[in-house]
């Protein structure tokens, strides 16, 4: 029975160990130098788009890996934003921060709130920089960790070693067409993990599912062996409160394996798969699933 448990443990170590036993730094290594990276290169790490399960997921990465600044940045990018008066700003602060019924409201109907504390100035302030401070679980004064926002999407993926597709299915194609525009001259091949559930239906030249990593494979030429497909039973809050989760990394061995080694962690498990499409197609349909079954029960 002893020896069973040591070939598990073993066997846990070799996958990239649950419990993180080679240790953060020597995992980090290991993709530095698959990826190509030299002494004084930065692993490059850019998520492009800021909504819950995006924000969450760069913030995990940050929190974990943050610290050895000398291998690697972890930033995000986000539309810019618009033009607000002073006036506005402060009018904005007092009703989120003050109104406990505004509060409720705001928590009732989504998972994520954008805030700030109210240190306007004089100049005119702009969405982005109002909401600089990042996003929080449910309540006020619950940042995730600091995050670099980037607005300026050339700025944020022109040298990306690993872009993470955070947008919706619907955003996906139009943003990587532009991302398109910024790698035209690049010599690397970056490797992008798609978050995005949904599908789109194509009709010609035969009727057929259109899934985010094949948006983006046809808008940046970007062969389908460096795009992934992360997905699972996550819940963004329970994934920012450590809650155990756990999600599949689906795509080329190649990448797949040192890239599940990489993000799994002791309460965010990420296994790794070869079946892309199925894993994708039942990311995008498992709403339309649930609703399903919700009226069937009712019925």
């Amino acid at each position: 029975m002893v020896g069973t448990t040591d070939t598990l443990h073993r066997s846990l170590c070799s996958n990239g160990s649950l419990y993180n036993c080679n240790g953060l730094e020597e995992k980090l290594d290991e993709l530095w130098c698959l990826v190509g990276k030299t002494d004084g290169n930065l692993l490059r790490i850019v998520g492009v788009g800021a909504g819950a399960w995006g924000s969450v997921f760069a913030a995990l990465l940050q929190d974990t890996y943050g610290q050895f600044r000398e291998k690697v940045q972890i930033r995000i990018w986000r539309r810019p934003g618009k033009a607000v008066a002073r006036a506005t700003a402060e009018h904005l602060f007092e009703v989120i921060n003050s109104r406990e019924d505004v509060l409720r409201r705001l928590i009732r109907h989504c998972a994520y709130l954008k805030y700030v504390e109210a240190r306007p100035g004089d100049r005119t302030l702009f969405t982005d920089e109002i909401l600089k401070d990042g996003f929080c679980l449910n309540m006020i004064d619950t940042p995730l960790c600091p995050l670099k926002v980037v607005t300026n999407l050339q700025e944020a993926v022109w040298d990306a070693d690993i872009v993470v597709n955070g947008l919706p299915s619907t955003e996906t194609r139009e943003v990587f067409e532009e991302i398109l525009n910024y790698w035209k001259e690049r010599i690397t091949v970056p490797i992008i993990i798609s978050l995005s559930k949904g599908i789109e239906a194509a009709l010609n030249p035969v009727p057929r599912i259109v899934t985010p990593t094949q948006m983006i494979n046809r808008a940046t030429g970007v062969p389908m062996e460096n795009i992934l497909y992360l997905g699972g039973p996550n819940i963004a809050s329970e994934i920012y409160n450590k809650e155990y989760t756990n999600a599949r990394i689906c795509g080329a061995e190649k990448w797949r394996k040192p890239l599940a080694k990489f993000l799994r962690q002791p309460n965010f498990i990420v296994w790794d798969n070869s079946d892309l499409v199925t894993h994708e197609v039942m990311g995008g349909l498992k709403n339309g699933y649930a609703i399903g079954a919700g009226e069937c029960l009712i019925a």
